[in-house]
């Protein structure tokens, strides 16, 4: 029996769904104090990058690579943290954080570190639409 593809409730509750690449979806992090972004591959039943087949992991390291490059040079970032963590979520997620030496986490991880402080409807709509044009091979 297949089972299809559905986001983890935590990943519905705490982010907002951008769009989609070939094989992940592409999330932003309801947290207003990082530009914070989540890659989930569209695929039931996986939790490790090792579970993924030869070609997945190719499309999961491209999509990656392009969203870092992309969100790194849009939010003029000083680092870009890229992590499959998955304690709390074991569904497959990388989440890929613009770091600035001046954000109130630096140099910790931002994981836990802070409560999360939601985008007002107008930063969130900036975002979005900058992500948006910023991020060409995005499907909505």
């Amino acid at each position: 029996m297949t089972t299809l593809f559905q986001l983890h409730p935590r990943l519905q509750q705490d982010c907002i769904n951008l769009g989609s690449f070939d094989l992940c979806q592409l999330l932003i992090m309801n947290d207003s104090q990082y530009p914070w972004f989540i890659l989930v591959p569209k695929l039931a039943d996986i939790s490790e990058i090792y579970q993924l087949s030869r070609t997945e992991r190719l499309m999961l390291t491209e999509e990656s690579n392009y969203l870092a490059k992309n969100l790194a040079t849009l939010f003029s970032a000083d680092k870009m943290n890229i992590a499959a963590i998955g304690n709390l979520v074991p569904q497959l997620h990388l989440h890929h954080v613009v770091r600035y030496q001046t954000d109130k986490a630096w140099p910790a991880p931002v994981w836990g570190k802070f409560a999360c402080i939601p985008f007002t409807d107008d930063q969130l709509c900036a975002t979005i639409t900058r992500v948006k044009a910023q991020l060409t091979s995005l499907n909505d």
